[in-house]
C-alpha cells in the first residue's frame, strides 16, 4: 500500500500548478487536513462548469498513492448545477476541501480514473 499526500498538501501544490499554468484557481472550503475528500469545481467562463470529486475505490487500478478524479457533472452543466451537486456533498461530508478554478480551456490539472 502506498503512501498518500495528505489532501492540504496536494490541495497546495493542485493551487501552486494551476496558477503556474496561467489558469486562476483558490481554495473555496478547507476540509479535513490529514484525508479529507477534495472536489474541484472547473469554470470555464461561458456559462458552463464542471465538478470533480474523488474516484471511487471500485475505478482505483493500481495502489500507487496518486489521487485519482472522475467527472460528476454531465457536459453542458452550468456553475448552478455544480454548486447544487456541491451542496449535496456537503450534506454527506462537511470535512471535504472545495478548489474553484477559471480556465476557458477547461483544463482541469487532475489524474483522472478510467471508467469502463
Amino acid at each position: 500500500m502506498s503512501a498518500r499526500l495528505k489532501s492540504s498538501l496536494f490541495v497546495a501544490a493542485y493551487l501552486r500548478r494551476a496558477m503556474a499554468e496561467g489558469a486562476f484557481a483558490a481554495l473555496r472550503q478547507r476540509g479535513s487536513e490529514e484525508a479529507g475528500a477534495i472536489f474541484v469545481k472547473i469554470d470555464h467562463l461561458d456559462g458552463t462548469a464542471v465538478l470533480y470529486g474523488p474516484a471511487p475505490q471500485s475505478l482505483i487500478t493500481e495502489d500507487d498513492g496518486v489521487r485519482r478524479f472522475v467527472r460528476l457533472t454531465q457536459a453542458g452543466a452550468t456553475p448552478l448545477d455544480v454548486e447544487t451537486r456541491l451542496q449535496r456533498e456537503f450534506r454527506f461530508d462537511p470535512d471535504l476541501w472545495v478548489i474553484e478554478a477559471e480556465d476557458r480551456q477547461g483544463r482541469h490539472f487532475l489524474d483522472l480514473a478510467e471508467e469502463s
